[in-house]
């Protein structure tokens, strides 16, 4: 960690390194609330789950500190603004009316200037992504670009995806169980053959 010639401290380091770092040492209190982003892009349906933006903010909710992932869903996001208004909203609706429990929220704010409400959802699901791309780069060497996020699939009303295609701002309580219940007895039997 260290400090820039502009007062601002940063680390070398991954999002969660940031909050960890923090958290366990470099403040003299512990936060009220971490909020991670604003995130250039979405992070939605599946995209949760690479998200260094909703790492970071996970690494809060491991800590015990309530915890936001802000993004603004598009790349090149134009309505920041709007964004940093809807952050500073739930930070104040948190500060009037405290969650009295563990709680790490995604918040999707689509790219408007004027979002047409916020919505409570639950996370979508997208497609399979788009192939990678081969190309040749200017030397000539043989290169490979991810393909583009597949469509959301699973995009009905109540998700994320529909939220923000609708204007709206998602608000999604995640949770860090990925464990697969309905699976455990069917892999126990495969592991016992």
């Amino acid at each position: 960690m260290r400090r820039a010639a502009n007062g601002y401290w940063f680390v070398n380091g991954t999002p969660t390194d940031c909050v960890h770092l923090a958290v366990t040492g470099f403040l003299d209190h512990t936060p009220d609330i971490v909020v991670s982003g604003i995130n250039h892009g979405s992070n939605m349906g599946d995209d949760t789950i690479y998200s260094g933006t909703v790492a970071a903010a996970t690494e809060g909710y491991l800590l015990g500190i309530p915890s936001i992932a802000m993004s603004l869903t598009s790349h090149d996001g134009k309505n920041f603004d709007a964004a940093g208004r809807i952050a500073a909203q739930l930070v104040e609706r948190f500060k009037r009316e405290p969650i009295r429990q563990p709680v790490l929220l995604n918040v999707n704010v689509p790219d408007v200037a004027e979002p047409a409400g916020i919505e409570v959802t639950r996370l979508g699901k997208r497609h399979k992504a788009e192939p990678v791309v081969k190309t040749t780069n200017p030397r000539g060497a043989t290169i490979w670009w991810i393909g583009a996020a597949g469509d959301a699939a699973d995009a009905g009303p109540g998700t994320d995806f529909h939220a923000v295609a609708s204007g709206r701002v998602s608000v999604t309580p995640l949770q860090i169980d990925l464990t697969q219940h309905a699976q455990l007895d069917l892999v126990r039997g495969w592991m016992a053959k």
